[in-house]
């Protein structure tokens, strides 16, 4: 049968990686380290997904704009004393190692850095199955189309043929301002009835699931 799409576009944290809750626990360490209250697990949560700039200044709206290099260095700090010890979700790898031999064109597009990105492809050991990847420090941050658009141009695909996958309400917005569909998955970053608003066409609650709707209908 042929494919429905040709490019599937990924997300990184909370998607591939079960990062959420170490992203969020960095943020309020970050604050305590600058003497700044914590903000709650729902806002810290929802900035998830962004450019990490973007995402300090949403998380923490009241810290002075010359302190945000400090609460960068501060995240940078408390989140890669912790990064080697993430995993990908239970059965992401057979999924990538299986959509790779099926012959879809695998890419990413994140939030995290060029170097934060390299580090996690290495270490989780999904490197070699990724065509092409976008990240926030060479893009608009998400939901800013550019990472889609540039996706879609160095691969000559259309956008009809292209599908983002991600666990953010940033993902999904990013996908309809690319012209994308885009498919939500639940079990990361932003709570079900918020990804709901945005239409995707399907809503998945594992990893496995995510897997055999991919296999039936991409």
């Amino acid at each position: 049968m042929a494919k429905r799409f040709e490019l599937l576009v990924f997300d990184w944290d909370g998607t591939l990686l079960d990062s959420a809750g170490a992203i969020v626990a960095a943020i309020k360490a970050a604050c305590r380290d600058l003497d700044l209250p914590e903000p709650p697990d729902e806002r810290a949560r929802h900035v998830i997904g962004l450019g990490l700039g973007d995402a300090l200044r949403h998380a923490v709206p009241e810290l002075p704009e010359q302190r945000y290099p400090q609460m960068v260095e501060r995240y940078r700090h408390h989140y890669l004393s912790r990064d080697h010890e993430l995993l990908l979700f239970e059965g992401v790898a057979g999924m990538i190692a299986e959509l790779s031999d099926a012959g879809f064109l695998l890419t990413v597009a994140t939030g995290k850095s060029r170097a934060g990105l390299d580090r996690a492809l290495k270490t989780s050991g999904l490197g070699a199955y990724f065509r092409a990847s976008r990240c926030a420090d060479e893009c608009f941050s998400k939901p800013h189309p550019q990472m889609l658009d540039e996706l879609m141009q160095e691969f000559a695909v259309s956008a009809e043929r292209t599908l983002m996958i991600g666990d953010t309400t940033h993902d999904l917005q990013m996908a309809k301002n690319a012209g994308v569909a885009g498919l939500a998955v639940a079990y990361g970053a932003h709570p079900a009835s918020a990804l709901d608003t945005l239409e995707p066409l399907a809503r998945l609650r594992d990893a496995g699931e995510l897997a055999a709707w991919l296999r039936t209908n991409a």
